[in-house]
């Protein structure tokens, strides 16, 4: 019988191997690796994979007599199921910002403000302090189109742009509250939440300005154009670009697709972690009804298909002089969208089955009784967990879960907020092919594979080191306690 370090092996071999040296496409490539890496996993394994996942002693076994067919399919199920909708409704506001103008007026108004030659640092901070309240692939999906339409304004620096972006929004994911990873961290570790977002926010802006400066010589090193897409032609963008101010949206018009899921998430999340509302309590029973609309309407989901119907809206008001159809447009944006959902959603079954495998709790049992120093230990636990199953929210609960009666030691030297901050930094290392944030992110920027295996994977390597550094650094120097 294999152990699960022998199966992520196999399973690395097949998937990889299978797009770059045989060419297969990433849909049929993950799901041959998902197929393998199942038929490999006894059903021993599974069942415990169940338990660990909170089912009772029946139902783990069972999840463990389902077909292997059955478990792939789940898998693939529930990856769709956490972005199907999402990633449906991001092209189509991507499209329809693109082909409106609206995107067009947005940069115009951006470059006015700071500026071609700081236009990266707009793209890296924003996506910054926009991942702290929205879920990273939210960020993604409503920045990507913004710097399509940015490269064609300023005529270059596309990968530049789109590593700006990836920075900001992967850093603030996995280090600042109330991300979910970093919120189920601070809970299993007691950190106190406001030490966690100030703590994050300070060794994020270290990391980005290294993923700064990453991106730049990436973009030297390897210049990529912005090219042809199902969902968005060259020749039709330029188009749009060359009009005039007059032919294009009203900029708080055109910044409704974005500003409406944004401040509808970010309401949400303010009122669920500070507020601390019960629905219960008589005594604020006049925000009761309040509170349900903010939970209903800031539902991701929800969220992200009323910037839909704004960005159609939009469109229809474009294209209301022409007379033209929206169907095409709506078409168009969903078969460049399907594909993403497939590919991704592999990618989630891929990951899933090595999940399957134990593979977690073979890399705390083998890091039980290592006997290095916390942090960088917190660090390196992480990074393995994320690298070997994809997820990096998985790996925050693994290496917290591992690390949490440590780091809660009387005797420690330094404030337990090292430690999150280092589980944080090292879930950031190494993004492939079993992370649908890298497919979600590869489809949407047109970058190939090899591509994005140069340059996000070594980008957030870059970010995570660094960040490891600093966090050192801070713990020596001020250990707040």
């Amino acid at each position: 019988m294999l152990d699960p370090i022998a199966i992520l092996a196999v399973g690395i071999i097949l998937v990889v191997g299978g797009i770059i040296g045989f060419k297969l496409h990433p849909f049929l490539a993950l799901l041959l690796g998902a197929f393998v890496v199942a038929c490999l996993t006894p059903s021993s394994q599974i069942e415990q994979f169940g338990l660990s996942k909170g089912m009772d002693a029946a139902a783990a076994l069972a999840y463990s007599k389902k077909s292997i067919g059955e478990r792939i399919a789940t898998e693939f199920g529930n990856t769709c199921a956490k972005i199907g909708i999402l990633i449906a409704m991001a092209a189509i506001i991507g499209k329809c910002m693109l082909e409106s103008g609206a995107a067009e007026r947005i940069i115009r108004a951006l470059l006015k403000l700071t500026g071609i030659k700081k236009a990266p640092f707009a793209f890296l901070f924003g996506s910054f302090f926009l991942g702290i309240p929205v879920f990273f692939d939210t960020v993604i999906f409503l920045m990507i189109p913004l710097a399509k339409a940015m490269t064609l304004r300023i005529g270059k620096d596309y990968l530049l742009l789109i590593l700006c972006i990836m920075s900001g929004a992967a850093m603030a994911n996995s280090l600042v509250p109330p991300a979910p990873g970093p919120l189920f961290l601070i809970g299993e570790m007691g950190i106190p939440i406001g030490l966690m977002m100030m703590c994050g926010i300070v060794v994020g802006l270290f990391t980005i300005s290294a993923g700064y400066l990453f991106s730049v010589w990436a973009n030297k090193k390897m210049p990529i154009e912005l090219r042809d897409s199902l969902d968005a032609k060259l020749e039709d963008l330029k188009a749009i670009s060359a009009k005039e101010d007059k032919h294009l949206p009203g900029l708080l018009v055109s910044l409704l697709p974005v500003l409406i899921p944004l401040v509808l998430i970010i309401t949400d999340t303010i009122m669920s972690n500070f507020m601390k509302i019960d629905p219960s309590s008589t005594q604020s029973s006049w925000m009761n009804p309040l509170y349900a609309v903010v939970r209903f309407l800031g539902d991701k989901n929800i969220a992200i298909i009323l910037g839909g119907v704004a960005a159609l809206l939009v469109m229809a008001k474009n294209k209301k002089q022409k007379h033209e159809s929206l169907t095409p447009f709506v078409q168009t944006a969903l078969m460049s969208g399907g594909g993403i959902i497939m590919i991704t959603a592999s990618g989630g079954a891929f990951g899933g089955a090595l999940q399957q495998t134990g593979i977690s709790a073979e890399i705390a049992h083998m890091t039980a009784g290592y006997q290095m120093a916390l942090i960088p230990m917190a660090f390196f636990i992480s990074a393995v967990v994320r690298t070997a199953q994809g997820s990096a929210t998985v790996a925050l609960i693994t290496a917290s879960g591992i690390l949490s009666g440590m780091a809660n030691q009387a005797d420690l030297a330094f404030n337990p907020v090292y430690i999150g901050l280092a589980i944080g930094c090292g879930s950031k290392l190494v993004p492939w092919m079993n992370d649908a944030g890298f497919w979600i992110f590869c489809k949407l920027s047109d970058l190939t594979e090899k591509e994005a295996l140069k340059t996000i994977s070594p980008l957030l390597v870059v970010m995570g080191l660094t960040g490891l550094v600093v966090i050192l650094i801070g713990a020596k120097l001020f250990p707040l306690i």
